[in-house]
Formats: C-alpha cells, structure tokens, sequence
C-alpha cells in the first residue's frame, strides 16, 4: 500500500523513533517493509524511513534490487575520510544541500524477519543509509547546512516549482 507522506513540519520528523520490538510487533514487519519499500519507489526515492510515513518506528527502506529493509540500524564503525555530496530528501521537495558523510561504514540491522545481519557500505549507498539513519534519529539533512545555504536552497526550489519554504521548515 502506497503510505502517505507527512508534511514538513510534522513534529515526527525531528523525534527520535523507538525500536521496533520482534517480540511484540506493532505491525507486520513485512508488511511495513513492503508498504515503505512501494511509498519510496512510487515517489522514486532512494530511501524512505518510517517517521517520513507518520510511523514512529526505527524502520526504514533503501532502494536496491531487491529493496533493503533495515530495522534498528546502528553504525558500529566508519571511515576517517569523509565526502561532501549534495542531497534531497523526499520530505522536502525541491531542497538540495551539501552534506559531508564518511566514505564507508560498517552497519547493522534486522531484516523484516527480525534477522540480525552486519554489512559494509560504501560511496552513495553509505550516504543514503547515513541519510535514513538521521531521519530516525530525528535530524534533517538540512542541519548540516548553514543559514545562507538554506536560503539559497529555498530559492533554487521556488524558480525550479512552486515550492514554499522558510529556514523554520528545514530546522
């Protein structure tokens, strides 16, 4: 089922979620991870985590073939080097700033059967876990970037659509 997405200011995006509990789901894992992995690839998304739906949940999908659930996802190392790229964020249409991530991490999570796996990603598929990791830990990718940027990031959204931002929407 295709999820809604919340508005940007819904508060849900800047709390940080709770463990999704294997041994008294709230949901079907599965389910939720086919609900969030068809709501990202409708919006053509690279990620989507649950609290961008309204699910309050450490939850989130990342587009691969096939699409990558990660249920309560830690980081359990990373690079010293680190990248700057320039991201955006299905949450905030239009809006793209530079975010600085480590190269390669080493990660671990469950899958929707509740098995607990580590891996190592890498490049653009390290940044988009980083990425989604953020969401569920309540920060916006726009934290990174100074005053000036978002502002110039709201004005590139409002030539390219009809975006309506201000700075207190991407806090």
């Amino acid at each position: 089922m295709i999820l809604e997405l919340a508005d940007k200011r819904a508060e849900i995006l800047r709390t940080p979620l709770q463990k999704f509990d294997f041994q008294n789901p709230p949901c079907d894992p599965r389910i939720l991870y086919t609900d969030l992995a068809e709501t990202m690839n409708k919006h053509n998304g690279l990620g989507l985590s649950a609290n961008q739906v309204g699910i309050p949940y450490r939850v989130f999908v990342m587009r691969a073939s096939p699409v990558i659930g990660c249920f309560n996802p830690v980081v359990v190392d990373q690079s010293i080097e680190t990248w700057v790229d320039e991201e955006g964020c299905l949450s905030f249409p239009g809006i793209v700033v530079k975010v600085r991530r480590p190269v390669k991490i080493k990660v671990r999570f469950a899958d929707a059967l509740g098995e607990t796996s580590t891996h190592v990603f890498a490049g653009l598929t390290a940044r988009i876990f980083l990425h989604e990791l953020d969401h569920i830990n309540g920060r916006l990718f726009t934290e990174s970037a100074t005053n000036l940027e978002l502002a110039l990031a709201i004005k590139r959204a409002k030539k390219k659509s009809n975006a309506t931002y201000v700075i207190g929407d991407l806090r």
